[in-house]
């Protein structure tokens, strides 16, 4: 499992980052608090705190393709 913080600040973000994610076979969770999520589900994201970064779990070993197509949303 790979770990990194994201952080989506606007509706568009959200949408550009499920058009994303849905490429990708392996799961994907978002945590916030005791929340974890789908990364694939839209309702589910937005049920979550978006005022702050979001813990993002990628369940693979061979994300550095994946991390790139989301590196505008990763927190540095």
């Amino acid at each position: 499992m790979t770990k990194t913080k994201i952080f989506l600040q606007a509706i568009n973000d959200v949408k550009e980052f499920v058009t994303i994610v849905m490429r990708y076979e392996f799961d994907i969770d978002l945590v916030s608090g005791r929340y974890a999520v789908d990364a694939k589900s839209i309702m589910g994201i937005f049920s979550l705190d978006l005022s702050k970064p979001i813990e993002l779990d990628a369940h693979t070993d061979d994300a550095e393709d994946f991390f790139n197509e989301i590196e505008k949303f990763i927190v540095k």
